[in-house]
């Protein structure tokens, strides 16, 4: 439990260099940077976050254990599966981007939840920014963080509430500390006319991030989601412009639409369309790019493939993985879909199967829980002769992946 406590502290303070998290991390830094004149709101900001990251790791975490009790094999990461997550988060992200680029000011934007904005609601700003940094980070899965997590999953709720405790403590960590030591503020330029053109620069990272989160939007739901999500950007976009102009007529002391009028219109005709997503795409099983002359294609994993294949002869390498997962489509990219990796899997006959999580699948959540993972990715090889499977490190090079396949056909030769 020591260890498990100790790995998901370290886990915790490496996700936050994971490239999902960057974009609201990206606004915290700029809200640390605005108050390092004022070393007392810096504090408390700091803790505010802190106290943010823990209330909505326990919220996630209460969920994520009261289905499991229920029945549901569902595993971390779970609310990424749900197309209604997808859309929201794709849409808060859209709408930072546009109040970053300065089409309209709230006083709990999410420009505001970084702390670019005025002193007021800075503190419920940055509990905001990391509730939303937590559910954004949490697909992610760490170095180190993996076992952690896994062996929380098997544990009693109180153990599994420490460890994800110590998860979202380690997570909070670094931002809560820099707060606390002045010197640090020392270090960072001082506020200036540089603040809005950087403020306008951070609004990309997060139009990247809604790109994306709408690109994993269509792989669960199809095009017909796509569509839905696009009509509601547009209707975002357009809803913040009215805003936008809403404001500037309130401080020129015109007649003005009340913007609560303004934004209940804007939940009205948005709502409905979000509820209706739901799971329907069947997306090809994993990354066809992998598919060439020289490598297998390939197949779709599942329990009953693998038992009728392994240890007959030939490696299997299994690639458990989902389109909201950035790791894995790092990994994907960086490895196993070079020309080295694929060669290797032709020369030694591996079978490439992939276990897509993109969608929630219970056998995958139960895979992952007998392998002791919480969370993706997960990459395994069963060797040639049907020994022990070997589970390959998270983050993937080509020689990692090649050692293995090697390693996995010797042991068939031998046999």
């Amino acid at each position: 439990m020591l260890t498990a406590i100790v790995a998901a502290f370290i886990g915790g303070i490496i996700l936050n260099f994971m490239p999902c998290v960057f974009p609201v991390i990206s606004l915290k830094a700029l809200g640390l940077v605005r108050h390092h004149h004022s070393p007392a709101q810096s504090r408390l900001e700091g803790l505010a976050f802190m106290l943010g990251v823990l209330a909505t790791m326990f919220i996630l975490v209460g969920a994520l254990l009261l289905a499991r009790s229920g029945g549901s094999a569902v595993g971390w990461g779970f609310q990424l599966q749900s197309p209604q997550v997808i859309a929201l988060l794709a849409l808060i992200m859209l709408g930072s981007a546009l109040n970053l680029l300065g089409l309209f000011e709230i006083g709990l934007s999410v420009q505001r939840v970084g702390g670019a904005g005025g002193n007021r609601g800075g503190l419920i700003g940055s509990a905001l920014t990391g509730a939303l940094a937590i559910v954004v980070a949490t697909p992610c899965t760490a170095p180190v963080m993996a076992s952690a997590v896994g062996y929380a999953l098997t544990q009693p709720p109180a153990v599994s509430l420490i460890i994800f405790a110590a998860l979202a403590l380690g997570f909070a960590a670094p931002f809560t500390l820099i707060s606390f030591f002045p010197l640090v503020g020392k270090l960072l330029p001082r506020p200036g006319a540089w603040m809005a053109t950087l403020k306008k620069a951070l609004a990309f990272p997060m139009l990247g991030a809604s790109a994306w989160l709408v690109w994993v939007l269509e792989r669960q739901a199809g095009s017909s989601a796509l569509a839905t999500i696009l009509a509601c950007a547009l209707l975002l976009s357009f809803a913040a412009w009215l805003y936008g102009m809403a404001q500037q007529r309130h401080l020129q002391g015109k007649r003005y639409l009340p913007m609560y009028i303004l934004t209940g219109a804007f939940i009205i005709l948005l709502a409905p369309p979000l509820v209706a997503l739901k799971n329907s795409a069947d997306p090809a099983p994993g990354n066809a790019e992998i598919a060439s002359d020289s490598a297998p294609a390939p197949v779709a994993w599942s329990p009953q493939n693998v038992d009728a294949v392994k240890g007959q002869g030939k490696p299997v390498f299994v690639n458990f993985t989902a389109s909201w997962c950035i790791t894995c489509q790092v990994n994907d990219r960086t490895s196993l879909t070079t020309q080295a990796v694929k060669q290797a899997m032709a020369k030694t006959g591996t079978i490439y199967m992939v276990a897509d999580s993109t969608k929630f699948n219970a056998d995958i959540e139960q895979a992952l829980s007998d392998f002791g993972r919480g969370g993706l990715p997960l990459y395994v090889v069963y060797p040639a002769n049907g020994g022990k499977p070997v589970v390959l490190p998270q983050v993937l090079t080509p020689g990692t992946v090649i050692s293995a396949l090697d390693k996995a056909s010797e042991t068939g030769k031998k046999a």
